[in-house]
């Protein structure tokens, strides 16, 4: 055996006896384990359930678990707080933030509302429980088309925080009166044109799976309306609608345009498929702070607490249940060549 195969296998070694670890702590403390579809692979293989940020929060409100250990980032903890007030909720390392969440604060938002009374706030799911609390809805990139097409027409509305999402929405809903706030999620925000240029030369025959929050999403449209790029190749889809994606396809290769950690559970669940990265770069720092020596820790000594204040929770709580009565059958679907509903992040 090589020096390389004996290490690789000790490392392997060392994560299976740290995973079954967990697990026994997990039984002990009553806890469920929520892992993003961007974290780490062996801290997604530990996880009860893996998924995008919504959907965890609504697995942690269903389970009868005392504990909830959120793999993900900040903003993901405070929604599973949110939706599971008697619940504790853990996030393993407090590093784990977002650009993206991180581009606006409820300061900022009470004075763009000040610039213009009377706009109905729609915030994505990626934002702080204080900004979701000065919001009237909120949304995921799979939904927000539907979210926005609920609200009156001649209604004013501020979409935040996601500039390539916003732009996304107004061009899905053919509104002029959507005010978008210039933020954007730095690993999303580098995946760009030429990136899938040089991967559609390299992958011809391949489906192409792109997120709405990428940079490149707004010139891959423009160019499907233009006649350049076929759409039948083409699918905008949330997280969680490019986990389904190649069990409707009759494709056997995909480009994936966004965080490199879905690429794990992909090929997991479809073995026999093959997946490219847009861009082997795109990898988020803050998802992979969590490691399983953290998540280890974590329910050992029941830390880090999540908590939101009560008066945020309700009000930020009331912006997530308007989001969730608009239901799932969206009249304009966020991909173009529709495959049925899409409702994740």
């Amino acid at each position: 055996m090589t020096r390389f195969s004996t290490s690789h296998a000790n490392r392997d070694e060392l994560i299976a006896e740290l995973q079954a670890e967990i697990k026994q702590l997990a039984r002990k403390r009553r806890a469920v384990i929520l892992a993003h579809n961007y974290e780490r692979p062996e801290v997604q293989d530990v996880a009860d359930f893996v998924g995008d940020s919504l959907g965890l929060s609504r697995e942690a409100a269903k389970t009868s678990a005392e504990v909830i250990v959120f793999c993900g980032v900040h903003f993901m903890a405070e929604t599973a707080a949110i939706l599971s007030p008697s619940k504790t909720v853990l996030l393993p390392d407090l590093a784990a933030g977002c650009s993206l969440a991180s581009t606006i604060d409820a300061v900022q938002l009470r004075a763009w509302k000040a610039e213009h009374p009377g706009a109905v706030v729609v915030s994505y799911v990626n934002t702080t429980a204080e900004v979701k609390a000065e919001s009237d809805y909120c949304c995921t990139s799979g939904n927000a088309v539907e979210v926005v097409n609920s609200i009156p027409a001649d209604q004013d509305i501020l979409f935040l925080p996601d500039m390539f999402l916003g732009a996304h929405v107004r061009r899905m809903t053919h509104r002029e009166n959507i005010h978008v706030w210039m933020g954007e999620c730095h690993v999303h925000a580098g995946i760009d044109p030429e990136n899938i240029r040089l991967q559609r030369r390299l992958h011809p025959e391949a489906e192409f799976l792109v997120h709405p929050e990428c940079g490149c999403s707004t010139s891959v449209l423009e160019a499907m309306s233009a006649g350049d790029i076929d759409p039948e190749g083409v699918q905008i889809l949330s997280t969680e609608g490019m986990i389904k994606r190649p069990a409707l396809s009759n494709a056997d290769e995909f480009i994936v345009a966004t965080e490199v950690g879905i690429l794990h559970r992909l090929r997991r669940e479809n073995p026999s498929k093959r997946f490219h990265a847009a861009n082997e770069r795109a990898s988020c720092a803050y998802m992979k702070v969590t490691t399983l020596p953290k998540v280890r820790t974590a329910l050992e000594q029941l830390r880090h607490h999540i908590t939101v204040p009560p008066a945020i929770a309700d009000r930020a709580r009331r912006a997530i249940e308007r989001m969730v009565a608009i239901g799932g059958n969206a009249k304009q679907p966020l991909s173009p060549v529709p495959d049925g509903v899409d409702p994740g992040e």
